[in-house]
């Protein structure tokens, strides 16, 4: 069932705030941090990484969704700290968990989750909500997190205190949809911890979805992810074999997209990149095979076909290069463009690594461009440079892997020898090719 709230920018109207404890500081857990503080409540802030709770605390945002204004408005409200001591958390009256759940060796690691749920199970008070927000397999809640926050409260969830799961929905960079106005599933252990969860959310977002258990909610974000991740391969595969048949797979994405029922736009890449698609849909393949025995073959599918893109990225190159009678040894290669997706400083998981790291292999010299990435972003093996046109006039081939708006695109595609456009940013010309 759909719960509206009021809407974004609404002041929360409460004769007492709650204090939030908002456990990781990325992405999504300063979002909702700043948001929180934004309607009135009060928030600890906490993050194993002291150098980011420092940068938090001088106003210092490391998010391109949370502008400095933003977060320095917050900490003048007297109602935002950002700390790494769990005892600042103590008489929280709601948590919310953001922290990291990655693979290991292509198994889920819950290690953030179960220690994170340990140590702030001692400062559980009777009718604390708890809500865990990482992306994990279903039975997640019920079966490892609950059982630790009994077991370090001594007190029974659903009965002293309330747990409830809400899968995270921030999408970086995305100016259209934010937490505010993008509707929240919410769940809880049971109906109570259902309505703790719900109506603390309905004080953030315009809409909460309320769904009638934690496995459902679980499922869901890793539906969402699937699905992407499934259809992103499905195109992804097309262009290889597009290309092979000599069909411009763009123009027939175009003219497909005018379908106005029964079909959704999924542009092909480099490679899928992030903290979601490379990672997400292998905690469901993984809970499924491990509970039923059987493979999720659109899964191992999709992995497979997206985790190789790089490699055909590369063999892209050596082809390029060889109509313009060069090889890949020996040739300076710029890349434009390393965070896994445009307009943000993410480099996790980004497919440019893994083609810089294939190119190098070749003999290639790399030279990479990327405004919005730290340099412990970039391979040690790349060359961190600006984008100036001696620089891509100097170098034998262009390869667009993250098309960021704030790119002199026009440069780009009057200076360059060639373009190998995994992107389809550029015109089509002469000196420029499509994946």
């Amino acid at each position: 069932m759909h719960v509206p709230a009021h809407a974004p920018g609404v002041r929360l109207l409460r004769t007492t705030p709650l204090r939030v404890a908002v456990i990781g500081q990325g992405y999504v857990g300063l979002s909702i941090a700043v948001r929180a503080v934004d309607v009135g409540h009060s928030v600890i802030g906490l993050d194993s990484n002291p150098q980011r709770t420092q940068r938090l605390q001088s106003g210092n945002s490391y998010i391109e969704d949370v502008s400095n204004e933003t977060l320095q408005r917050c900490i003048d409200s007297g109602r935002f700290v950002a700390t790494t001591s769990i005892e600042d958390c103590a008489d929280f009256d709601v948590a919310v968990f953001t922290v990291p759940t990655p693979l290991r060796d292509g198994l889920p690691d819950l290690t953030f989750v179960e220690a994170s749920a340990a140590a702030i199970a001692p400062f559980i008070n009777p009718k604390s909500t708890l809500i865990l927000e990482s992306t994990t397999y279903p039975g997640t809640t019920e079966e490892l997190f609950v059982p630790i926050l009994e077991k370090g409260s001594g007190m029974i969830a659903g009965v002293d205190f309330f747990v409830g799961y809400s899968p995270e929905r921030i999408d970086p960079g995305n100016v259209t949809w934010h937490l505010e106005n993008t509707p929240k599933v919410v769940s809880g252990i049971n109906q109570v911890s259902l309505e703790k969860v719900n109506e603390f959310y309905q004080t953030l977002v315009a809409t909460t979805v309320m769904v009638s258990g934690t496995r459902e909610a679980e499922l869901s974000k890793l539906l969402e992810n699937t699905f992407r991740h499934v259809n992103i391969a499905l195109v992804n595969e097309l262009a290889i074999f597009a290309a092979g048949l000599d069909v411009d797979i763009w123009e027939a994405i175009d003219a497909a997209s005018t379908k106005p029922f029964g079909y959704m736009r999924f542009s092909p890449g480099p490679g899928v990149g992030g903290h979601c698609l490379p990672i997400d849909p292998s905690f469901l393949s993984w809970k499924i095979e491990q509970t039923l025995g059987s493979p999720f073959r659109f899964i191992d599918l999709a992995n497979d076909v997206n985790s190789h893109m790089p490699e055909y990225v590369a063999r892209r190159v050596v082809a390029s290069l060889n109509r313009l009678r060069m090889s890949v040894n020996g040739a300076r290669i710029l890349i434009i463009g390393l965070a896994y997706k445009k307009n943000i400083g993410d480099g996790r998981e980004a497919p440019g690594w893994d083609l810089c790291q294939l190119l190098y292999q070749m003999g290639a010299i790399i030279q990479a461009v990327d405004p919005l990435l730290d340099n412990s972003d970039f391979p040690h093996f790349v060359e961190r440079v600006a984008l100036e046109e001696s620089t891509i006039r100097e170098s034998d081939l262009t390869i667009i892997v993250t098309d960021h708006d704030g790119i002199d695109w026009s440069m780009v595609q009057s200076a360059s020898r060639h373009v190998l456009d995994t992107r389809h940013r550029l015109e089509l010309s002469p000196n420029v090719e499509y994946l």
